[in-house]
């Protein structure tokens, strides 16, 4: 652990002299990271474009995005120190295909017209097909992560239990007032956290890292996740017009996103009822009042706290590497990820 005190929000991490690890990916930048993984994905997508379903998922699979899952991977697997391959952007790319059908199936069970600024697959084409699209791209996945062996399928299937177990959670406390903070972190870490953290590890496992590599790969993972998911809570209040998500989607919806169950966990008498009764009868006139008592509570300023320590913990968890360019990337991720400016 770095012994001097480091600003949350832009820390600077504490890592090792930089080491001998080279690579494809030794002297790149994230968006050059990106490029590569990007240029993969659509090679991949023309390699099964015989595939009927393909017809269907095609479109939501290049709609575009950070990649910022793929793109992790491969840091990490080169930050093991193996040397970026087809193996690594197969199973790399086996994430991202299972996450994309995740988001197939989101959008059907919460009835999203739009995704990344475009009509839903679901919305386009039918529910049908929506349904059947998001079970190919699944398996999809699945076929990719099994060409690198029993234990990264099963680190995969074991990622996806536990997401289908956070949604079914998520649904669950959907307008419950009384939902707990511990009740919020084993929703995202099934939803968000988890498959990213598994995106990390898989990666140090394809590597053959020793297991105290896959270790702070895993951990990582799991503390970038959690911070990704608070920054789409507080951007959920602001709206995000580019990815097509108009401002309060969750809060219409009843989710018990980290701002709304802090505040309700913090405000007493009055307050705490006026709060409920907003969110029990929530409409765009009530915006300026719900705002008012989420900064009575400190809550919006809490979570912003909470974020800076998960990134930071994130970065801890590399100290133990070998300093490289690829984990100084990985580094700088999560710095983005909390400003979301990746």
């Amino acid at each position: 652990m770095c012994s001097q005190a480091q600003p949350l929000i832009y820390p600077s991490p504490c890592l090792q002299p930089m080491s001998g690890v080279r690579g494809v990916l030794a002297r790149r930048s994230l968006e050059e990271v990106q490029s590569i993984v990007e240029k993969a994905l659509r090679d991949y997508v023309e390699e099964r474009s015989e595939d009927p379903a393909m017809k269907y998922a095609r479109d939501i699979l290049l709609a575009g995005g950070k990649r910022f899952r793929p793109v992790l991977g491969c840091l990490a697997y080169e930050a093991a120190g193996a040397k970026l391959d087809d193996k690594m952007l197969r199973s790399a790319l086996a994430a991202e295909i299972i996450h994309t059908a995740t988001l197939v199936h989101d959008d059907i069970y919460d009835q999203a017209k739009l995704r990344r600024g475009r009509p839903t697959l679901h919305s386009q084409h039918g529910l049908a097909h929506g349904i059947i699209a998001g079970d190919y791209l699944f398996t999809l996945g699945y076929w990719l992560g099994s060409e690198q062996g029993p234990e990264v399928i099963r680190a995969l299937a074991d990622s996806c239990i536990a997401m289908a177990n956070g949604e079914l959670l998520q649904f669950d406390h959907i307008g419950n007032l009384g939902t707990t903070p511990e009740d919020y972190y084993r929703i995202i870490d099934g939803k968000t956290a988890g498959p990213i953290a598994c995106g990390c590890k898989v990666a140090a496992m394809v590597a053959e890292a020793d297991p105290e590599v896959i270790d702070a790969m895993d951990n990582f993972g799991w503390e970038v996740g959690r911070a990704f998911q608070m920054v789409d809570d507080l951007l959920d209040l602001t709206g995000n017009p580019r990815m097509g998500k108009p401002r309060g989607t969750d809060i219409y919806e009843g989710k018990m996103t980290l701002p709304i169950i802090h505040a309700l966990t913090s405000l007493h008498g009055n307050d705490r009822k006026n709060l409920a009764d907003v969110l029990m009868d929530f409409n765009d006139d009530r915006w300026d009042e719900l705002i008012s008592l989420l900064d009575t509570a400190g809550s919006i300023d809490y979570v912003r706290s909470l974020i800076d320590s998960h990134v930071q913990r994130a970065i801890e968890a590399l100290e133990p590497l070998p300093n490289s360019n690829q984990l100084q990337l990985m580094a700088k991720f999560a710095r983005k990820s909390a400003l979301r400016t990746l």
